[in-house]
């Protein structure tokens, strides 16, 4: 029977709502159903993911300054940048906050740039009065951290003028900038005389922070022992003195899996054996050493079990330029000290190692350690463990060390 013409047929069934049709003849699923979520999600796998948006530009002066610092990818842009950013900031933006941002980045990325670090030690200078040495200490920290002694002849004058002034105040500001100087070899008397008062011994003992200031304490006390024999005032009662840094430290432990220092201790192990080395020993006054040998006068590395691995501390007196383990002292042995001179230990893009490393090296040469040095270009150089031990056999027999049957 045929419709008469504008009558409406009868309608299709309408899906419910949350179903997909896919074309005639073809069953609708619900969009939540698995057999729609799997298509999804193999759609989702072959298309690319999008790009992360552009970086806005950055602005110019001491804003842009700022902003670049301020900015969690700006490793991605050269130095370059906020060296033009300096040069056209007017004085008054250059605030303590964005030069205190400055110092902090130089110091957390290892960036010895020269420009930078004048333009913040001039900055120091110019703003001395305005400056608490709880900001100073920040500003200080990376000419430490960087091994950078600045070239503006004012810069040790007005931070000895901020230490007599600010001591008292802030006392581990003051303890943060005289280390950040002891990196430098710039410790200046009349602060250690203070910092070294029963006074202020028994003030920091009560606070918080007494460990890490007491510990800081012990390594310029150390500094004082080692580095300047012209020094007449107080010193850390030894009841006082704690060891420095019992253990590797924590940029070591946190790169350990990049570390050299495991097939090291193997190549190590299979030339002269266990018993001739120690790995991780920790000396007086509290500086933890890579690896160490007891050498005899002859060479002969010996068991270190059947030595002190030690050598005293205070060093002994012996004429100058003479080493305190020499032949003609009570104990004719000599301790190698191999240090692992990994990337990490140095300013980035240089050969310049940080503050803290070049102060452990030079205070364990002071104290009589012959330290053999292993840089990292070396180490990744070689090809396995045989091209390692070839290596160590090499650095070793260069100072004239011998092991084995021969070299007791």
């Amino acid at each position: 029977m045929r419709r008469p013409r504008g009558e409406p047929g009868p309608r299709a069934p309408r899906p419910t709502e949350g179903a997909t049709c896919a074309g005639p003849g073809e069953s609708c699923f619900p969009s939540d159903g698995p057999l729609v979520c799997a298509l999804e999600q193999e759609r989702r796998l072959r298309v690319p993911p999008k790009p992360p948006p552009p970086l806005q530009p950055l602005l110019r002066g001491g804003q842009g300054l700022e902003a670049a610092l301020s900015c969690p990818r700006f490793l991605r842009y050269p130095r370059q940048h906020l060296i033009s950013s300096l040069a056209e900031a007017r004085p008054e933006e250059l605030t303590p906050h964005v030069m205190v941002l400055l110092a902090q980045h130089l110091a957390r990325h290892r960036l010895r740039e020269p420009q930078l670090l004048e333009a913040i030690a001039h900055f120091l200078v110019v703003q001395e009065t305005q400056l608490s040495s709880k900001v100073v200490q920040k500003l200080v920290l990376p000419f430490g951290r960087l091994n950078y002694l600045p070239l503006e002849q004012q810069f040790m004058p007005c931070l000895e003028r901020i230490l007599a002034r600010e001591a008292g105040v802030a006392p581990l500001a003051t303890v943060n900038i005289l280390m950040s100087l002891c990196q430098l070899r710039c410790l200046p008397f009349r602060a250690l005389h203070f910092v070294f008062s029963p006074g202020f011994i028994n003030y920091i003992s009560g606070t918080p922070h007494a460990l890490i200031v007491r510990r800081y304490l012990s390594l310029l006390d150390t500094a004082v022992e080692l580095e300047l024999p012209g020094y007449r005032g107080p010193r850390l009662p030894r009841r006082q003195q704690v060891p420095i840094f019992p253990q590797p430290l924590i940029t070591d432990r946190a790169r350990c899996k990049y570390s050299h220092k495991d097939i090291v201790a193997e190549g190590l192990r299979q030339l002269l054996g266990e018993e001739k080395y120690r790995q991780d020993l920790t000396v007086p006054p509290g500086y933890c050493t890579d690896f160490l040998l007891c050498v005899s006068s002859s060479g002969a590395v010996l068991p270190v079990r059947t030595q002190d691995p030690f050598l005293p501390y205070p060093p002994r007196s012996c004429p100058q330029g003479q080493a305190a383990s020499s032949p003609t002292t009570r104990d004719p042995a000599q301790r190698v000290v191999l240090v692992l001179r990994e990337r990490w230990h140095f300013c980035r893009d240089g050969r310049v190692l940080l503050g803290s490393r070049a102060l452990r090296e030079r205070h364990l040469g002071l104290m009589g350690y012959q330290l053999l040095p292993l840089p990292f270009e070396e180490l990744e150089s070689q090809r396995g463990l045989p091209q390692l031990k070839s290596y160590l056999r090499q650095k070793l027999q260069a100072l004239g060390l011998r092991w084995g049957p021969e070299g007791g």
